[in-house]
């Protein structure tokens, strides 16, 4: 599975110098919003370790395919903390996501629905070390125009992540405090933004 994400990343990045070349309108976009995660399990039992909802931000660089539909490098930085069940202290794991997307947007009087679909990578940074995962992402959102040039916009977003739950991105040396419960790792958003349009 890691494989065929790879491979369809690879030809998403050799395929996108062509639709930007045909680009009509770009534009740029930040955010911020809120993260629930999944939880952890403990290193040596099957307990699970709370993680905390976490504050998320980002920006996105986009450019007009056609009047109904956008590419989009987006990128999505939130961080969590847990209590490690080995020594009672607080850890964190942070995450950037980084994603070629495409988005569909069905225009309504007033504003627009947004569909997005994107293939890319997360990369996950612990106390103890960092490790790069391939991730997919989906969304639902909505656009508002206050101009021709700014965009107030909302939006849901999953993200999927296949992790490795042997990794030993938790653990130093042979103490470990926490590991993955499975090998996807799922997190939501909800985030409000900007956008502007040049």
């Amino acid at each position: 599975m890691k494989n065929l994400m790879l491979s369809a990343l690879t030809v998403l990045i050799f395929t996108m110098p062509v639709q930007l070349v045909n680009a009509t309108e770009w534009e740029f976009s930040a955010h911020i919003g809120q993260t629930w995660a999944p939880d952890l399990q403990s290193y040596n039992t099957s307990e699970t370790i709370a993680i905390d909802d976490g504050n998320n931000f980002g920006f996105g660089i986009a450019w007009q395919d056609s009047p109904s539909g956008m590419g989009q490098v987006l990128f999505n930085q939130v961080s969590h903390d847990f209590v490690s069940e080995l020594d009672q202290t607080n850890q964190s794991l942070d995450i950037l996501y980084g994603h070629f997307n495409g988005i569909a947007i069905f225009k309504q009087q007033n504003y627009a629905t947004t569909v997005s679909l994107g293939l890319g990578g997360a990369l996950f940074d612990a106390d103890q070390g960092e490790q790069l995962y391939p991730s997919a992402t989906i969304a639902l959102g909505t656009r508002y125009d206050f101009s021709d040039n700014l965009t107030f916009f909302t939006e849901l977003r999953g993200y999927a992540s296949l992790v490795d739950e042997e990794d030993n991105l938790f653990c130093q040396q042979d103490n470990c405090h926490a590991q993955f419960e499975d090998s996807l790792w799922m997190e939501t958003n909800i985030t409000i933004g900007i956008a502007f349009r040049f």
